[in-house]
């Protein structure tokens, strides 16, 4: 079958990311990084769905066991050893995702006695809430593809282990705060700040599990729902404005999912307009800057490739907005044609990063596959924006 050239590119990206980060064929130590792993897990979904080949499905299947055996076990320069939940083989291997999962780092954590090095603490594995999010996201897009039932449960056992872990009770005892960066455990604080967008993470993945449905227990609808209220409740008290690219295009995203989701109301229109309001106001930032405009060895491809995912998003919206009632009113609808101004820079941002010539550059080659991944995703980006409200069909494309 002759593909379109955006997804011929992004097949071959995904192809090679597979073959030299040592999933298939498979290594016995694969790379494996948590943030990376999570969107080429939803682009192979959305490949399988849109080209029909079960080849990448069964890819993402692949990746989704290979990251919960790398990063949900101890690391090999670790003392400890297994599952960092602490389960044993058997039962760890059964609920993989329930004592969360590394980041995939480098370096080791930084030791309890340890003095925090910020310049280090980038490269030094742990737990991001952020990137937990992400792989929740990427688990509940294997449950739509294959239809199991057990993906949509490592996804909850994921949140329930990132609620648990990155919220803490407030220093004043007035509610509640969240840490941006844990140790590997869980257990202690490596960052103590909060990611400016973690809470609306955070609510926007559980209302998302909420809607894939609760199974046969009713205790996570229950629990899913009083954890959205925390992340809710952070997120009233939080801006949403930023000037990077990768944040704006998250922001984007999340709207998008948001309008998926459903269920109209004033919350979900205030919630919309703040993040739409603010991705206009970040894109401003951006253009003003002309850090679009800089040569690729002052660029950070994964970075602007988020934007250019966010941006899809939009298109997606505009798509809709005259239909949607919630969209189809002002300011929303002011936001999404604004907005939608912006759609060129996709391009502009893609066109920049397929030049071979700009991707032979160190800030490229230092973060090869992140960077390649999220320009797959750029240039396929419906298997990670797709998401289904309640009552819609899975597509059964494994049997």
């Amino acid at each position: 079958m002759s593909l379109p050239p955006h997804l011929l590119q992004a097949s071959r990206i995904m192809e090679e990311f597979a073959a030299s980060t040592g999933l298939h064929p498979v290594r016995p130590d694969p790379e494996r990084y948590l943030w990376t792993d999570a969107f080429a897990v939803c682009t192979f979904c959305g490949l399988s769905e849109t080209i029909g080949d079960v080849a990448y499905s069964r890819m993402a299947i692949l990746l989704v066991d290979q990251v919960h055996r790398t990063l949900g076990r101890h690391r090999r320069d670790d003392k400890r050893t297994g599952w960092i939940s602490g389960f044993s083989d058997a039962e760890g291997a059964r609920h993989p995702t329930i004592g969360g999962l590394r980041i995939g780092k480098i370096l080791p954590e930084r030791g309890r006695d340890d003095p925090c090095d910020e310049r280090l603490e980038w490269d030094r594995d742990g737990q991001y809430f952020h990137y937990l999010t992400k792989w929740m996201h990427a688990l509940n897009r294997v449950g739509m593809v294959t239809g199991d039932p057990k993906y949509r449960r490592w996804a909850v056992e994921l949140a329930r282990a990132a609620h648990t872990g990155f919220i803490a009770a407030a220093p004043d005892g007035a509610g509640k705060r969240m840490y941006w960066k844990m140790s590997i455990d869980l257990r202690r604080p490596l960052v103590p700040s909060m990611g400016q967008h973690d809470p609306l993470d955070g609510w926007v993945t559980c209302r998302e599990l909420l809607a894939a449905g609760a199974g046969p227990d009713p205790e996570q609808e229950r629990w899913l729902m009083e954890a959205s209220e925390d992340y809710a409740a952070l997120c009233r008290n939080s801006s949403l404005l930023s000037g990077d690219p990768l944040s704006i295009g998250g922001l984007m995203a999340d709207a998008g999912r948001i309008v998926q989701l459903g269920g109209g109301g004033t919350g979900q229109a205030e919630i919309l307009e703040r993040i739409l309001l603010s991705a206009c106001t970040g894109m401003e930032i951006v253009l003003r800057r002309g850090s679009l405009a800089l040569p690729a060895e002052s660029r950070l491809g994964f970075r602007e490739l988020g934007l250019s995912i966010g941006l899809s998003a939009i298109r997606n919206l505009a798509a809709t907005a005259g239909s949607d009632p919630v969209l189809k009113r002002d300011p929303l609808n002011r936001y999404i044609r604004t907005l939608a101004q912006y759609l060129p820079v996709k391009t502009t941002i893609e066109e920049f990063w397929m030049n071979r010539r700009d991707r032979n550059v160190r800030t490229w080659t230092d973060h090869r596959w992140i960077n390649e991944v999220m320009l797959a995703t750029s240039l396929a980006p419906e298997g990670f924006l797709t998401i289904r409200a309640p009552g819609s069909q899975r597509n059964h494309l494994i049997d």
